[in-house]
């Protein structure tokens, strides 16, 4: 499952560099698959939904740091832990119970996002 960035966070930022595949960022900034991935063209998110990589989306969180879990892999295949958690002072980058995946389904999002 995702990570996601409880209304504990106290915006230090800590997170957001150690997310190898960029799928943190600023409360109020605007996100897309590109960002920080190889990838180019079509893309189909966790809805079922295509899109462009590139195209932009509302942010999920204006007023925190949030993170979009069409990205996040819970660091598999990069790290031993979500490293957002391991660096959160105040630990609340937690499970997303919304968003259930096995193993297996992120390591083939990883390897999605860099080929």
């Amino acid at each position: 499952m995702a990570i996601k960035i409880t209304e504990e966070c106290i915006n230090c930022g800590a997170c957001e560099p150690e997310c190898p595949n960029n799928a943190i960022y600023e409360g109020g900034v605007e996100w897309a698959i590109a960002d920080g991935t190889t990838i180019k063209g079509s893309f189909t998110l966790m809805d079922g939904s295509v899109v462009d990589a590139d195209q932009r989306f509302e942010p999920i969180s204006v007023d925190t740091y949030y993170i979009t879990p069409n990205k996040c892999t819970e660091c598999q295949g990069f790290h031993e832990e979500p490293q957002c958690a391991a660096v959160c002072p105040v630990d609340c980058c937690v499970p997303d119970e919304m968003y259930q995946e096995t193993v297996e389904e992120l390591l083939a999002k990883k390897e999605k996002m860099h080929i």
